[in-house]
Formats: structure tokens, sequence, C-alpha cells
């Protein structure tokens, strides 16, 4: 994409220090504002001028993503819980069957960690419509409700029915709160740390893994631990309602709801004063270009320029889940057992210290970098690690020595999904996406993801016992090929740029080009 408006640099500050604000202001006509946007190469000069003009060569700390972070933390308590309902059951589920009397039943067994992902699939189908209607901090609060529920239902469960529908309706919760707090992070942070904070949904979701594995810890000795883990997974849930009820709503669907008061307030609080009038313009030449009309339907993202962003959120997903990041984390702990480290909590415990390293370097390099790179770099890095994998799995190599390479392998790639491919994509797809149809455009790309994950944990061990371990990897790298083929072709950066100006930017330009 190419644009061409020149730019002026502006600076003010604020009397508090902690609360300085730069801003990059468009010199435009009227009739520009619609249609024209900077591009990355002149927001990176105009960067580096303010910082200059800031103080940042001297050292000095910029907090100018502080007033939006305990909004943002409180929605990633979310994301948490994802973390947590993952790693619970895994290690438990031989406990739960022994208990309630279906042990060795391996459909049932299968079918407790699965229903879950059906719930999911649901919830996210619905939460695009619930968005639209209650925004996200109300929904938020009521979709917590089943996650507490089924906490509650599954941990006094006295039968696998109990049980079962309990895991649904934490599934449920989960499939809703996953379209949802990367909607409400991208329209509540500040364009300039919005990839930062939007990958805090990655490190909720390690962490929660973390904490699973930690308060799993003494189910190895007793066997009814498993309820006191799920009692304890209701705890999150009463903690992300009243944070939401202390937090924002999103300035954008307040002013699509006409609140244009209450949006500007929390953009003064959040953004700075110098950004609000700047905002609410872009907000409302978005909505005068949908005709005003916020009643959306199903159908429209069959329609120009919706589909391009639909696709592309479809495809990310499908690319993400079949470049094998399930199956991986499955055969890890068989990896670390061949070197020596017999315990799966522990094995576990490498992995999810690994994906919480990754974390961290995407929320450092993400608003540094770029998404695109990131996104391009990170499949790059797991098709690697899966040639490296293959190459210590099928060569004639010393059987210590390929022991460690495939270990090398599997760390390898798990922080290289973590540091793009896995928060990436959750934060490109609400970015891409128009205001009017940001939350059906995430319900529909959640659902791919929902249904790649179940059909690769359905047909991944059948494939395997065919096949072999070296040809189901040598798929997963070629797929990863693929998908940084896909994220070069397709995907525009939008670093540094407001999700209105990529909105109008994208309505007149296809989703794709080197920016």
């Amino acid at each position: 994409l190419q644009f061409s408006v020149p730019h002026k640099s502006i600076h003010s500050r604020h009397p508090n220090p902690n609360k300085r604000f730069s801003v990059c202001a468009l010199q435009k006509e009227q009739k520009q504002q619609v249609t024209q946007f900077p591009t990355p190469n002149t927001d990176d000069e105009v960067e580096e001028s303010i910082r200059s003009q800031d103080g940042g060569s001297r050292g000095e700390i910029d907090l100018g993503w502080l007033p939006a972070f305990p909004h943002v933390l409180s929605a990633s308590m979310a994301n948490f819980l994802f973390g947590y309902h993952i790693g619970v059951m895994n290690g438990p589920i031989v406990s739960v069957a022994r208990e309630l009397g279906f042990e060795g039943n391996s459909i049932l067994e299968g079918l407790v960690v699965s229903i879950f992902i059906a719930g999911a699939f649901i919830g996210s189908l619905v939460s695009g419509s619930l968005v639209d209607k209650f925004g996200c901090r109300r929904t938020l609060q009521i979709d917590t409700i089943p996650l507490i529920v089924g906490a509650l239902l599954s941990a006094q469960a006295h039968s696998v029915d109990e049980v079962l529908w309990g895991r649904f309706l934490v599934g449920l919760g989960i499939g809703v709160n996953t379209v949802l707090v990367p909607i409400y992070i991208s329209e509540v942070a500040p364009t300039k740390y919005r990839g930062s904070l939007g990958s805090l949904c990655q490190i909720g979701t390690c962490l929660g893994i973390i904490a699973s594995l930690v308060v799993g810890i003494p189910a190895e000795n007793d066997p009814h631990w498993w309820r006191t883990m799920l009692y304890i997974a209701s705890i999150p849930g009463f903690i992300l309602i009243v944070g939401m009820q202390l937090a924002v709503e999103s300035p954008r669907w307040l002013c699509k709801m006409g609140r244009l008061h209450d949006a500007k307030a929390i953009i003064r609080n959040l953004w700075g004063p110098s950004e609000v009038e700047k905002a609410i313009e872009e907000f409302q030449s978005v909505l005068n270009g949908d005709g005003g009309d916020m009643n959306t339907k199903w159908s429209e993202l069959l329609e120009e320029p919706h589909y391009k962003a639909a696709l592309v959120g479809g495809a990310l997903f499908l690319l993400q889940q079949f470049a094998g990041i399930n199956g991986v984390l499955y055969f890890s702990s068989l990896t670390f057992r061949d070197v020596g480290i017999s315990s799966a909590a522990l094995a576990s415990l490498y992995v999810g210290l690994t994906n919480f390293a990754g974390a961290l370097s995407a929320l450092y390099l993400i608003d540094k970098q770029g998404r695109r790179r990131l996104l391009i770099g990170s499949y790059l890095g797991m098709a690697i690690s899966m040639f490296l994998i293959v190459y210590s799995i099928s060569s004639p190599l010393d059987e210590d020595f390929s022991h460690n390479l495939s270990i090398l392998g599997t760390l390898g790639y798990i922080y290289s999904f973590a540091i793009g491919a896995g928060p990436v994509t959750g934060i490109i797809i609400p970015e891409l996406s128009s205001s009017r149809m940001r939350g059906k455009i995430m319900s529909f790309s959640f659902s791919v993801h929902w249904v790649c994950n179940f059909l690769v944990g359905l047909f991944f061990l059948e494939l395997v016992k065919t096949f072999g371990v070296a040809p189901i990897y040598m798929g997963f790298g070629g797929v990863s090929l693929l998908s940084a083929i896909f994220a070069y072709s397709f995907i525009v950066e939008t670093k540094g740029r407001s999700l209105e100006e990529i909105e109008m930017s994208l309505r007149s330009q296809p989703p794709a080009g080197d920016n």
C-alpha cells in the first residue's frame, strides 16, 4: 500500500511527567482525511523525531502505556483463565476417570477434554452479536458467569454427566472471551502501544498454563486434588467480574452508540487530551462511511471489503493450527522423557517457561519490528525447528545427541510460535477488520480456530501411528513455510497506525503487498 500525506511533528507535555503524550498529526485537507494516511516509513521517521524532541535520547522512561494498562490487565485475566483451563484437565484426567467410574473408557476420557472445544466453538459464534449489542466490558462480565458455574459444577461432580456439562459451560465462556479480549485491547490501547498491550493476551495464557501446572503438583499424590484445582478455577472469574466493573468501555463502541461525551472522557484519560478531537474525528469518519447503520448481518462477511479480512483471519488461524502447535505440545513430554526427564509436570513446566519467554519477547518486539515481520520470522523459525526435529529422528546420529537435538528443536519451535504466530494472529485480525464488522469477523476467525484445533486433536495420533512422527513433523514444517509465504504476500503492516487509518486505507486497497 502506498500513502503520501505529509506529516508535522507536534510535541506537548503534561504537567505530570508520568503522563507525557507525544502526538503525530497529519497535515491534510478535509477531503483527504477519509482516503489518505501516512506510510509506515514516514511514521518511523516522525516517531524518531518525537523521541529526540521528547528527551528519549536522555534516557527518560516512556510511560504513555500506563493509563491503559490496568484496563488491559483486567481483560487479560480472561486469557489467564483460558490457559488455566487448558492445563487443568490434562494431568488429573486419570484421577477424574477413576473416581467417577469411567477409567479405561478412552472415548469418555477424550470427551471430557474435548467437549471444552465444542463449547468454545459455540461461544465464538455468538460472541460477535453480543459485543455489538452490549460492548466488550459488559459482555466480558456476563460471559464470566458460565466460566464460574462450569468450574464449580465440575469441581463437585459425582457423575461423568456433571463433569461434561461443567466443561461445556467453561468452553462456552472461553469461546466468547478469546474473541472479546483482543477486540477490547485493540480498541482501548493507544495506537503506539497497541501491539505490546495486545501481547498480554498471550502472556496471560502462558501464566494460566504455568499456574495450572503448579497447582496440579499435589495431584500426583492426592487422587482427589482435581476437585480443588477446579474450585480454584472459579477465583479468577470473580476477579475478572470486579476488574471489568472498574475498567472502561471501548471508546469506539461508545462512539457507535452515540455516547460521544463518555468516549471523549476515556480518550482524554487513556490516550491524552491532545488525542481527543483527532480520534473522535476519525471515529466519525469511519461511521459516516458505513452509512450510520450499526445493525450487522453475517451475510455481510461475503461483501466487499469485509470478506477480505474474514478470509485472512480464517486463513491465519487455519495455518496456525495445522502448523502443528498442539501436536508438538502433546509429544513434548515424550521428547523430554527420552533425555531422562520422566516427570510430565516438569517437562510441561519447561515448555510453559519457554512459551512465556517467547511471549515476553513478543511484548518487546511487536511495536518495534511490526506484526508482519514478526509473523514471517516466527513461522520461519517454526519450520526450521520442525526440520531439525525430523533430522534428529531420521538421521543415524548418536542417541544422546539425537535426543538433545530433538529438545532443541521442540523448545525452538515453541519459542518461535510464542513470539509471533501465537500473539500476532489474535492482534492483527481486529486491526485489519472494519469497526462495523470487527465482532463478527473475529467470531468467524476463532470459529475456524476451534474447528481446526478439534481436527488436529482428532486425527493427530492416528496419523502418527500410520506414518510415524517424522513425516507428520515434516508436514508441520511445510505448513509453517507456507504460512510465512502467506504472511509475506497477504499481511499489511499495521504498526503505528490507528484502527481507523487502517480501515480507510483497506477500503480501497487489498490487504496484500509489502509495507
